[in-house]
């Protein structure tokens, strides 16, 4: 019996040593998509290639023309090993000999650059190399806009995949003695996100180098189109691959952790997640969970949110959960500035407390809390005192600029929370600097549409908050006009919308960013037409705008795996004029049917009650011969809520 154990074990153990692939191999290796044994000071592959073998994150790591410029370095010496091997080679390899790598079938790696290009022009840019200025006309702003035909309206949702990670938790906890502190205990646990994934017909465990494989495969299913390398300037710099996080929660508070980063994680940056895998993940979230109090606080407050929104727990204990963490966070945030350090922290902490609740809660829940724009002032202020608006401005012209993290953040919040108070956006300069030099701040790689039309909409929710001020009528529809003009400026040729999926079933980004586009480039117009003075929902140009956006949601994945939650804004736009039995509102039903659960909280679980009382009161009115209908922005007002719908 002990015999047979033993022999289970050494051969357990020889098909480990065979079949090991880690995640933390060198740089070399990985440049090149290959299996790292991880030998010390230089693995095998290196050593026989004669390639420089590098464990420490080298600095041609985060930038996309070094890294292309690395590999094509490696190519070369790759290819003069192997001719002075075939030029050496005499000789019959014995039995003993292991065979060279060198010997193994030319692919990919081996002859091609495998790197992914450089951004390439947007097709919405005048700028493009594609650009057909002679098939740009200015139609009336009312003419409903044409949308190519749906090519194919994939039937499934596909679910995202995420690397597996580990973080280890350090839980402390103090035995009090009539008030006395007397022991204090601390813990170190590891918590790993990792899910086996299913096996057809293997009824046995995987080994762990099986694992390794799927994720791998997964990770490049996704290079099918270029993506962009470090898009961002992150506040903290990336973390290296073998970097272990530790996070410092009590023991009371561990589960919540454990809740953010298994369950609300995911939901936060999932455009980002898209575009550069991990990132979200790695290069903001977790470096702040480590080193940011306020933030650490601000996430368990939403993770205990969150967890009372899809668990459905009515008890005292997690409303006090919730409100203990916000406190904490608010007490943070007010010593940070009394002590007027750590601006980029407290920056970090306050988005995090106007953003992360758009991924959270329900529409119903009413514990009391500080509304979404007094945090956003604070972080305007404090992006003044960064300067970060200039550093934005500065990268015009500036090929692969790497803009502010935080500034595109603030930027999302600022442009589509102005249309949420009827307001100017706090940086409205900032971005109609941006639209003329025709310059990108990050924002379609963090939340999907092209930055052009967004700052569009910046320049809509100017003429709004002017509108408001009784601008004149006559001077209004001029600049309606020349909005209009410069929208219809950045239509794309027709076909540019098309499938997101590619042939394998991977997400592709750039095309899902161009179809993310189509939709916010249409609820622009619709916002715009909102501007005219008796404005008329029932026209059958704004009918066609609607069923236009419609339209273009079919090229948008559904399902808990898609994207609907990150086009809130431009379905609350749309279905705030859509008219009953419209094909709007049968697409909206069906695509909340198929979030499920996921439907029902967050931002898409307001707009789809918000929408409901919108229906009910316009249908109502124009079931009795009244045109004048509410706007979505009154109906918020009369419920009391003051929600932020991105």
């Amino acid at each position: 019996m002990v015999g047979t154990t033993n022999a289970a074990n050494a051969a357990k153990q020889a098909a480990t040593k065979m079949h090991r692939r880690s995640r933390t191999g060198c740089f070399t290796c990985r440049l090149r998509r290959k299996k790292c044994d991880e030998g010390k000071s230089s693995c095998r592959a290196c050593k026989h290639l004669g390639l420089k073998c590098e464990y420490k994150r080298p600095m041609w790591w985060s930038n996309n023309e070094q890294r292309r410029q690395q590999k094509e370095h490696i190519k070369n010496i790759i290819k003069r090993t192997k001719l002075n091997e075939k030029t050496a080679q005499g000789v019959t390899m014995s039995a003993n000999t292991p065979p060279s790598l060198c010997h193994s079938l030319p692919t990919s790696d081996t002859f091609s650059d495998g790197i992914g290009c450089t951004r390439a022009p947007s097709v919405d840019s005048q700028l493009s190399l594609d650009y057909n200025f002679n098939q740009v006309s200015t139609p009336d702003l009312f003419n409903s806009v044409a949308m190519p035909p749906p090519m194919f309206a994939p039937s499934f949702s596909h679910p995202m995949h995420f690397a597996p990670y580990e973080v280890d938790i350090k839980t402390e906890s103090q035995m009090f003695i009539n008030d006395i502190p007397a022991r204090r205990d601390s813990t170190i646990s590891t918590f790993s996100t990792y899910q086996a994934p299913p096996v057809v017909g293997h009824p046995f465990p995987t080994e762990n180098w099986i694992q390794q494989d799927y994720f791998e495969s997964r990770r490049e299913s996704f290079a099918e189109e270029p993506l962009d390398f470090q898009v961002f300037d992150f506040p903290h710099g990336s973390f290296s691959p073998s970097h272990q996080s530790m996070i410092q929660v009590d023991e009371c508070d561990q589960h919540l952790l454990n809740h953010f980063i298994d369950n609300v994680l995911r939901l936060i940056f999932p455009i980002l997640e898209v575009n550069q895998h991990g990132s979200a993940r790695s290069d903001v979230i977790l470096p702040a969970l480590e080193s940011n109090k306020a933030y650490l606080h601000c996430c368990l407050s939403i993770a205990a949110l969150h967890l009372k929104a899809t668990e459905r727990i009515q008890a005292d204990q997690i409303d006090n959960d919730i409100l203990r963490h916000r406190y904490a966070t608010i007490s943070e945030l007010c010593e940070a500035l009394n002590r007027d350090t750590d601006h980029s922290q407290i920056l970090e902490a306050a988005l995090g407390m106007v953003f992360f609740q758009c991924s959270v809660g329900r529409p119903d829940d009413c514990l009391p809390d500080i509304p979404w724009h007094q945090h956003f002032q604070a972080a305007t202020s404090l992006v003044h005192k960064l300067e970060l608006p200039a550093h934005l401005v500065a990268l015009n012209g500036q090929p692969h600029s790497q803009p502010p993290f935080n500034m595109t953040l603030a930027s999302w919040i600022d442009i589509l929370g102005a249309t949420m108070l009827g307001r100017t956006p706090a940086f409205a300069d900032t971005y109609r600097e941006k639209l003329i030099a025709d310059a990108n701040s990050g924002l379609a790689e963090l939340m999907g549409c092209e930055d052009r039309i967004m700052y569009l909409i910046s320049e809509i929710a100017c003429l709004e908050a002017l509108k408001a001020e009784k601008m004149d009528e006559v001077q209004l529809c001029a600049h309606i006009k020349l909005l209009g003009d410069q929208i219809s400026l950045s239509e794309p040729p027709q076909g540019t919308v098309a499938n997101a999926y590619s042939s394998t079933g991977a997400i592709r980004p750039k095309q899902l960013s161009k179809n993310m586009t189509a939709v916010f480039r249409l609820a622009a117009r619709i916002y715009l037409c909102s501007l005219v003075p008796d404005f008329d929902r029932t026209q059958p140009s704004i009918a066609n705008l609607v069923n236009a956006l419609s339209d273009a949601m079919e090229f948008i994945p559904a399902g808990p795996g898609g994207f609907d939650r990150s086009l809130v804004w431009p379905l609350l736009i749309a279905g705030s004029v859509s008219l009953p039995n419209t094909g709007f509102r049968r697409m909206f039903s069906e695509r909340a049917t198929r979030l499920g659960e996921a439907a029902d909280f967050g931002s898409f679980g307001r707009i789809k009650e918000l929408l409901k009382d919108v229906w009910r009161i316009n249908d109502d009115a124009l079931a009795q011969g009244n045109k004048q209908s509410v706007h979505w922005r009154d109906t918020m007002q009369q419920k009391g809520w003051d929600f932020l719908l991105i």
